[in-house]
């Protein structure tokens, strides 16, 4: 198959592909027309029927592997598939794990990884909280290895969770070795804990989508209560403790307008929103680079860093 990543301008496509969305929508004129999202296991990409009505353009609903015939072209610095036509695609016709987008990382390896960051937590309570959930819990590990971080934006994938907690904990590592102030063992914990909300704010792949509890709630406050229960279940878990955890857990995204309940009050707060923050734009510059439709230097305004991007010379 014709992976997205490889597509460029003027193609003529041709392929099967995971209909991630569509809905119907007005041209200023008053036109219809249908946006629908296509997925593979390299990323998405956004596409246009501006003659619904045709009769090549069959029965499908978002989920549904759908083939697909139109025309790549450039729209603002990013692909778009023209549809010319498009049938749902049978069983047998193309192969799941084709259209699941994945961490370029072996997840096991990123796992063990983590788990020696967390073997250097000393604190007992911390220790054990960190076990019960990342090494006892064999449902938990499961979906977190396998979870993404984002419906959009960054690690939006498979082992995204993984890799951006990954990545956010070996940054407080460092900054626990420069800032000797900080406690490093409620620092890697929060960092571990921080994102674990994600796990039931958004479904499982395919569809990746926000749950009714990520929608009413978010994955700070179901993560916090999620380490609450576990805090519950350690006998005499020391209560300044428990709070100075779930603060940080609270404050990871350091404004209020950013949805934190909290700002940090916290220097390990702090440090865990700095992390969180750097990797989270790191990763979503590295994504803007790779998926750009153009080879130019300049890439247009992306609104996501609400920065016109260009690549740096050796990029």
């Amino acid at each position: 198959m014709k992976y997205i990543e490889t597509l460029r301008e003027g193609e003529k496509l041709g392929d099967i592909y995971l209909c991630k969305s569509r809905q119907s929508a007005l041209t200023k004129s008053g036109k219809s027309y249908e946006n629908v999202i296509l997925q593979d296991k390299t990323g998405t990409l956004d596409a246009k029927i501006w003659d619904p009505g045709s009769p090549g353009i069959g029965d499908f609903d978002a989920l549904d592997y759908v083939y697909v015939v139109g025309d790549v072209t450039s729209f603002q610095g990013s692909l778009q598939l023209s549809i010319k036509r498009a049938t749902r695609a049978e069983e047998g016709e193309y192969d799941p794990a084709d259209y699941l987008p994945m961490s370029r990382k072996d997840i096991d390896e990123m796992y063990e990884e983590l788990l020696k960051y967390m073997r250097k937590v000393k604190n007992p309570y911390l220790l054990k909280l960190a076990e019960s959930f990342f090494v006892e819990n064999e449902a938990f590990i499961r979906l977190f290895k396998k979870h993404s971080a984002a419906k959009s934006v960054h690690h939006g994938f498979v082992g995204g969770l993984l890799e951006h907690t990954l990545s956010v904990v070996k940054l407080c590592d460092f900054y626990a070795d420069q800032y000797d102030f900080l406690n490093r063992d409620l620092l890697i914990t929060a960092a571990m804990f921080h994102d674990i909300g994600k796990t039931k704010e958004l479904s499982a792949f395919p569809a990746n989508d926000y749950t009714d509890d990520g929608q009413l709630l978010g994955h700070i406050v179901i993560g916090v209560e999620l380490v609450g229960l576990g805090i519950r279940r350690i006998p005499d878990f020391p209560k300044r403790l428990a709070s100075e955890l779930k603060h940080c857990i609270v404050a990871h995204h350091g404004e209020l307008e950013y949805g934190s309940p909290k700002k940090p009050a916290l220097a390990e707060a702090a440090a865990l929103n700095f992390a969180d923050n750097t990797d989270a734009r790191m990763e979503t510059f590295r994504e803007i680079l790779t998926g750009s439709a153009t080879t130019d230097e300049w890439l247009g305004y992306n609104r996501f860093v609400d920065s016109n991007v260009r690549r740096t010379t050796e990029f």
